[in-house]
């Protein structure tokens, strides 16, 4: 057998092996879904209506096309090599926040290496003040999109108040029906007391958007994704989501948090002021906890933090490197690690 044959098949076999902790091989269909803050991804364009300013060739960033497909490249490198440990078709489904547009989008699944994922697209536009917007990619040989839609966060008390829209996806994955959220909710700006409230608006609405679906749909699949600027066992996560941390709490038609253990362990997304926050997370309905067999149940939950991700020195060392910092261009990745689930079911 030619080593080349020999390698696809290894590749092959790596993908549908999960070894259990007794040691025992089974065989499983297996899917990653992934989240990616990317960090202002913005193109060099002049967009009316937008506060890209700052990312534009003659801004003190001196934003241009090198450094523009120089980010592309740095994302795609992560982007495909989320999963991969166990599952070498990369991530189904991946959420993003921090994009200008969707142009920057369909110029980041053309980069080479994200081409074979064949990623499609579901973005609308937001009213955010600084012009960002989140979105779902999906690999177009494994997601059928059936409906998406934008909700929109509203503060009766602050007319001027305007924030990214939480986007609601509803399709098949692998002949399976899943809802998934993307969700950006507001910052810390301002401090994290007096911006709590605006967060769990935020978790309120995502709330509402999850009992929606319970009440439509007899134990759903709900994915509920994001940067959610608070780590799990914040009000907004904990209480106002109801978002569990510990599986044998999780009632039905309830959410578990997988990201609570990681943040227990000291594992975050980001850093800030030499602490860690776990601000990106991957939360899932009661519904994949069962071991249902030959439906989608979840394995594990991981932060995808290499060290070719890292500053190799100085104050931030082992930090996110991150596009800019200070105001001087590090040619960086992002300043949050992305985060991501498995999935696994016994093929049909």
């Amino acid at each position: 057998m030619h080593s080349r044959m020999k390698r696809i098949i290894t590749t092959v076999l790596l993908s549908a092996l999960v070894v259990l902790s007794w040691g025992q091989k089974k065989e499983y269909q297996i899917a990653t879904i992934a989240y990616y803050n990317l960090e202002n991804l913005f193109d060099t364009i002049d967009t009316p209506d937008k506060r890209d300013a700052e990312y534009l060739p003659e801004s003190e960033k001196n934003w241009d096309t090198e450094k523009y497909y120089t980010k592309l490249q740095n994302l795609s490198i992560v982007i495909s090599k989320l999963g991969k440990e166990l599952d070498p078709k990369g991530p189904a489904l991946l959420g993003v926040s921090e994009i200008e547009n969707r142009q920057v989008l369909e110029d980041l699944i053309r980069m080479p290496l994200l081409r074979p994922l064949n990623f499609g697209i579901v973005h609308y536009e937001s009213p955010d003040k600084r012009g960002i917007d989140v979105a779902l990619l999906y690999q177009k040989r494994r997601f059928e999109v059936m409906e998406s839609r934008s909700a929109r966060l509203s503060i009766p008390e602050k007319d001027d108040f305007y924030t990214r829209d939480q986007l609601v996806v509803t399709g098949n994955l692998d002949g399976e029906k899943f809802h998934v959220l993307v969700n950006h909710w507001p910052s810390r700006s301002g401090g994290e007391k007096r911006s709590r409230p605006l967060r769990n608006a935020a978790a309120d609405l995502s709330r509402s958007l999850v009992d929606s679906i319970f009440e439509a749909e007899k134990d759903p699949n709900i994915i509920v994704l994001g940067d959610f600027n608070d780590d799990p066992i914040n009000e907004s996560l904990s209480i106002r989501l109801n978002a569990k941390g510990e599986k044998d709490k999780v009632e039905s038609e309830e959410l578990f948090n997988p990201m609570y253990e990681l943040y227990k362990k000291g594992i975050g997304s980001l850093a800030y002021r030499d602490a860690w926050n776990l601000f990106d997370q991957i939360i899932i309905s009661e519904g994949l906890l069962n071991d249902k067999k030959r439906n989608y149940t979840f394995f594990k939950a991981k932060i995808f933090n290499e060290e070719f991700m890292k500053q190799k020195e100085g104050r931030y060392k082992g930090y996110p490197l991150r596009t800019h910092a200070g105001g001087v261009y590090l040619a960086g990745y992002s300043d949050h690690f992305p985060a991501y689930i498995f999935l696994l079911k016994e093929p049909r």
